[in-house]
């Protein structure tokens, strides 16, 4: 899954580059027009504010988006009842059957049931060991569903820095131009001002949607570590209700 979203994200980068001389003919023709539409409003403001800098923020995004479908659509699937798992485990200890528990729990998807796991296939050695297993694999399980976020982090940070870099780069242009007119007029200057704030505004847009996505699975994590702590607990009370260390 992740492979291919990534190769969903340079397709769709190839794509762009691809469409960059049509997308700037729209813009054009449409900028022409009295009644623009929202999408063509889009491309015109793009190829405004310069594409080879706007497309540094556009590659951002669709990048950080990669990583935030990918991370999102993976939590989802790691998210488990783990009420109705523990009911399971409980069932199958209750009749001696250790080996049916540790099978309901490594047949189900997700973290909390392979710490459950790992917690039963340590039974025998008793409840330190128990302890010691959910405690080591808990970890693993913790860094793997981190895993990807210090990138959506860093093009959270880099959109708007993009953007300001377009914004410095443009407002350079701008006082170019008036140098080399000799004269402050508006007209001079407003296209450069324009330029320059096209970026940052699209950099501050991309920040703020992958920050969404990133606060949002900030919450999916914490809800899935909080159910594998509450799992744990309750694996531990479940073997001990069953006289599962002797």
């Amino acid at each position: 899954m992740r492979k291919f979203l990534f190769l969903v994200g340079v397709f769709l980068v190839a794509s762009f580059f691809g469409a960059v001389d049509s997308m700037a003919q729209d813009a054009a023709a449409a900028a022409t027009g009295d009644d623009l539409g929202a999408f063509q409003m889009i491309k015109k403001y793009f190829i405004e504010g310069d594409w080879r800098f706007m497309s540094l923020v556009l590659i951002s995004l669709i990048l950080g988006l990669a990583f935030c479908i990918e991370r999102v659509l993976t939590l989802n699937i790691a998210t488990t009842n783990t009420d109705k798992l523990l009911s399971k485990i409980e069932e199958s200890l209750a009749s001696g059957d250790l080996e049916g528990a540790k099978e309901v729990a490594k047949s189900t998807p997700g973290p909390a049931a392979s710490v459950l796991y790992e917690g039963l296939r340590s039974a025998p050695n008793g409840p330190e060991a128990v302890e010691k297993a959910i405690s080591a694999y808990g970890s693993v399980q913790m860094s793997l569903l981190e895993k990807g976020l210090p990138w959506i982090a860093l093009f959270i940070a880099m959109a708007p820095m993009l953007g300001f870099l377009g914004t410095v780069i443009g407002m350079i242009f701008a006082f170019d131009k008036i140098e080399a007119a000799g004269d402050l007029s508006p007209a001079v200057v407003a296209g450069g001002i324009k330029v320059a704030l096209l970026t940052t505004v699209f950099g501050l847009v991309v920040a703020i949607i992958l920050q969404i996505f990133y606060n949002y699975i900030i919450s999916k994590i914490d809800s899935i570590t909080h159910k594998m702590e509450d799992a744990s607990i309750g694996l531990m009370d479940v073997m001990s209700r069953n006289n599962i260390f002797k």
